[in-house]
């Protein structure tokens, strides 16, 4: 849940905070290679031999939203890609790392020359430089630094940290290889995310402010986007305009008037 990491009064993010759960949630995924339950032999035999993770966030929308930045726009996007390169450079160095004490996963040196032309490009985006891409046939957008400007609380520091984590996971991914082929996932999060304290899911937007989820049994049950109310603080508007808009969006939930 990014909304951990973001302090609501100055709407700073916590970049180191944040690298620190990245690297300790790739280890408790690598532990949880050798604990779980597998639904065919040839699953559990490709895990084991590829060690592919599935780190991943959830919420960006609403960490977007309470810091009054607009999902849809360049400053939103150049933050969500510097979030998203951050968390995955975070987790290949730290793989990278496992691999130095425990050895690279098995299919590892077999791939060796994609596999690490795969972690160069990745660091190419972050850098947002298209001359070094390898072996592509269509490239992919890499992160604006001209976007974050003095934006607050999305400074280029968050940049430079996700640019850092990518130097070091080629660096030591060149020395020591990987323990796992793939570290990350950005997942739905549809139901998860109501346990996580979640009002958006994984990296959409939310599409409702007020939403209703039917129900196994029967029934439906309502959700409101409880980011609503902070978010129109820190867009500055006031106390009687916050109230008046939350009456609009929310009803009054009574019948009563």
């Amino acid at each position: 849940n990014l909304m951990k990491f973001i302090d609501l009064e100055t709407r700073e993010f916590d970049i180191a905070g944040f690298q620190h759960a990245c690297r300790l949630w790739t280890m408790v995924l690598e532990i949880s290679v050798l604990m779980a339950a597998y639904p065919s032999k040839e699953i559990a035999r490709l895990s084991y031999d590829y060690r592919t993770l599935g780190l991943g966030y959830a919420n960006v929308g609403t960490m977007l939203m309470v810091c009054g930045i607009p999902y849809d726009s360049d400053i939103g996007r150049a933050i969500c890609g510097a979030i998203t390169a951050l968390m995955t450079g975070e987790s290949y160095a730290t793989s990278a790392e496992m691999a130095r004490e425990h050895g690279p996963f098995a299919g590892f040196h077999k791939n060796r020359k994609d596999m690490l032309r795969v972690i160069r490009n990745h660091r190419a985006a972050a850098y947002n430089d298209a001359a070094a891409y390898e072996g592509l046939a269509v490239q992919p957008v890499g992160i604006d630094r001209a976007a974050f400007g003095a934006t607050t609380p999305h400074t280029a520091a968050m940049l430079r940290a996700a640019q850092g984590a990518w130097d070091r996971a080629l660096e030591l991914g060149t020395q020591y290889g990987y323990r796992n082929a793939q570290t990350t996932c950005i997942a739905p999060t549809g139901t998860i995310g109501l346990l996580m304290d979640c009002d958006t899911t994984g990296v959409e937007p939310d599409f409702a402010l007020v939403k209703f989820k039917k129900l196994a049994g029967v029934g439906y049950f309502k959700i409101a986007n409880q980011s609503v109310e902070p978010a129109l603080h820190n867009l500055g508007y006031s106390a009687g305009q916050v109230r008046d808009i939350l009456t609009y969006v929310m009803g009054t939930l009574s019948l009563k008037g």
